[in-house]
């Protein structure tokens, strides 16, 4: 038991380490992220959790790192996902470009401590009520199938109820401030802009953890490797933002391919009973389904008439719309 507290208080350090680098050192100024230097760390990332598998590997044998694998890469399409409405609030609320690396910072680290909890109260449900597992199994397939057939949605992030609470406890200046999150003006403290976007950040976080923390319990149940892989996953969201965020359109198949996914591991879960798929088959089936849509997006890119409707009203609620709902 002390030598398995040791190994989460051991991980839980290591991450901290990276995020202090990374902020504290690293990306000390904020400024604009270029595309090279996204793919370099979004590489670095990736090479960072092969190498842990890779560990894995070597300290609790294949079965194991094969579920690490999958599960990470479930996790990291899924952040796809988020990828896409990351790009609607920042261009909602008009959030310039080298502040945004501020905001996914911190969003990360209020998704690391959501996702534990999460990941944590998953484990015990399952593992105390074995019917849960079904239940989850369900639920993504249920997310699957409606994941394919949504249209274009809009966002409107002034509708989420907890920015709305959040307003009638703290007054919200019209204009950001630079990267600063809070300000004190006439010796009242007002939240910015950009503090208002982290809230939905990390709200949005939330609603994605209840789809692929079930996703990745349809792999496995040990609560080390369930965690580690979604560390892993949300370490590389931020690099992975600014490496395809001007891309991310261009993959129109995606979407369907996350939903193969989605209802794969649901079904996966729901035959659990009456069949035990083993994890090298689950992770084949997830790389083809993958694969495949990423493929024919490739082959059939966006065209001039698909990109004729934009992405909606993106662009209509700027910072102006903040400003309409200080008190």
């Amino acid at each position: 038991m002390s030598e398995s507290i040791w190994l989460w208080v051991g991980f839980n350090v290591l991450v901290v380490a990276f995020l202090a680098l990374d902020l504290g050192v690293l990306h000390r100024k904020s400024h604009v992220i270029g595309i090279r230097e996204a793919l370099i760390w979004s590489a670095i990332w990736i090479a960072v959790a092969l190498v842990f598998n890779l560990g894995i590997y070597f300290w609790r044998g294949t079965e194991v790192a094969l579920e690490f694998l999958a599960g990470y890469l479930i996790e990291r399409s899924l952040s796809v996902d988020n990828i896409f409405v990351f790009i609607l609030v920042f261009s909602y609320f008009r959030v310039p470009a080298q502040y945004q690396y501020k905001v996914l910072f911190w969003g990360i680290i209020g998704a690391l401590v959501m996702r534990a909890l999460l990941i944590a109260a998953g484990v015990t449900l399952v593992q105390r009520f074995d019917w849960v597992l079904y239940v989850f199994g369900a639920f993504l397939v249920y997310t699957g199938i409606k994941l394919l057939l949504r249209k274009d949605e809009q966002i409107n992030p002034d509708r989420s109820l907890v920015l709305r609470a959040f307003r009638r406890l703290l007054p919200v200046t019209a204009e950001y401030h630079g990267d600063r999150f809070f300000v004190r003006q006439a010796g009242k403290l007002f939240a910015t802009p950009l503090f208002i976007v982290l809230i939905v950040v990390e709200t949005t976080d939330v609603v994605f953890a209840i789809d692929s923390i079930p996703a990745i319990l349809g792999i496995t149940l040990d609560p080390f490797i369930v965690y580690t892989s979604n560390v892993f996953a949300i370490l590389g969201l931020r690099a992975l933002y600014f490496a395809i965020a001007g891309l991310v359109r261009l993959f129109r198949y995606l979407d369907y391919g996350l939903s193969g996914v989605l209802v794969f591991i649901g079904v996966k879960m729901l035959i659990a009973d009456l069949y035990h798929m083993p994890v090298a088959l689950a992770l084949g089936v997830v790389v083809v389904i993958l694969t495949a849509s990423i493929v024919a997006s490739l082959l059939r890119p966006v065209g001039r008439e698909d990109d004729a409707g934009g992405t909606g009203a993106v662009g209509a609620g700027p910072t102006k719309g903040l400003a309409d709902g200080v008190e």
